[in-house]
């Protein structure tokens, strides 16, 4: 690969964490309009199509999955569609989009976290360091500096909901491995969408919710930017940076989402910037970059995962 192929591939993954980080204020925008049903139906309604496209254009075609791999794809459905856009939607109507996107950067904390406990998976000495990093650094967030006050019931709607996005898609992430290890990354996703989606759509008509009224045009912009950019295309781009320079590299680009997120909502939304924020988000992608870091070579850990 020459030397310009990878400043290619770093400037398209830069660009996916932009947009992951931009899924948060279009959720907060679309959530002043819509409720979190609705939100979300609509963003993976859209984003289905796209899904379908890239699969078809990068894989020429979506494969069916066997009988195992329907449980499997329904129950991604389920936990990473269905649980965790109803949390994200909710969350971002009772929550600043910069704080909520701290809390959602413990994705890989709590992933390693749900894999050592249920799958019996040995933790490194930077993994363990990196997870409670990052812990920390949400506590130092949500406690606006002290996180003792989160034992005072200082912790609003928002934060508690929020918690089930990396809970849930921990959950995802070892169904994924577990149940479709042969299933390649673009199908369990599109498939996943699809039956999450179908989900969605059923509360959304038993709550006579399907058809949101009174919609602006600005919250219609930011469904169809979070599902196109920041579902589709970001997924697109997360995927060739791993098939160009492998998964360790390529997830790396995943600490600079929150990063983004904060920035975005300062310039976007006018949320504030406190110092709090600054040193928990510092701590918590503090935390991100041990969890990704490459595994240390051999010899240098007992415990490596």
């Amino acid at each position: 690969m020459t030397a310009r192929a990878p400043a290619a591939v770093y400037g398209k993954l830069t660009l996916m964490a932009l947009f992951w980080g931009g899924t948060f204020i279009g959720g907060r925008i679309a959530s002043a309009e819509m409720t979190a049903v609705q939100a979300a139906l609509w963003r993976y309604g859209i984003a289905v199509v796209a899904l379908l496209a890239f699969a078809y254009f990068l894989e020429g075609g979506l494969a069916r999955p066997t009988p195992r791999q329907w449980i499997g794809v329904v129950l991604l459905g389920v936990t990473g569609v269905f649980v965790f856009n109803l949390c994200f939607m909710y969350a971002l109507a009772h929550m600043p989009a910069s704080r909520a996107s701290l809390i959602m950067a413990l994705n890989p904390a709590m992933t390693l976290l749900a894999a050592a406990l249920f799958m019996h998976e040995h933790l490194t000495r930077d993994k363990v360091m990196g997870i409670a990093l990052a812990l920390v650094g949400v506590a130092v967030v949500l406690g606006h500096g002290n996180p003792l006050h989160l034992t005072r019931g200082g912790i609003g709607i928002g934060e508690i909901v929020m918690f089930g996005c990396p809970l849930s898609w921990a959950a995802n992430t070892l169904i994924a491995r577990r149940m479709l290890p042969t299933m390649s990354a673009i199908a369990s996703t599109t498939w996943s969408a699809i039956t999450g989606t179908v989900m969605l759509a059923i509360v959304a008509a038993a709550t006579g919710a399907m058809l949101p009224e009174g919609v602006s045009w600005r919250v219609w912009t930011a469904i169809f930017f979070i599902a196109i950019f920041g579902t589709a295309v970001g997924l697109a781009l997360f995927y060739d940076g791993v098939r160009r320079i492998g998964a360790a590299r390529t997830s790396v680009f995943i600490n600079l989402v929150p990063v983004f997120a904060v920035a975005l909502g300062v310039m976007l939304l006018d949320e504030p910037l406190e110092w709090p924020m600054i040193a928990g988000g510092a701590l918590v992608i503090g935390g991100i970059f041990l969890l990704n870091r490459t595994e240390a070579p051999r010899g240098a850990l007992t415990d490596a995962a």
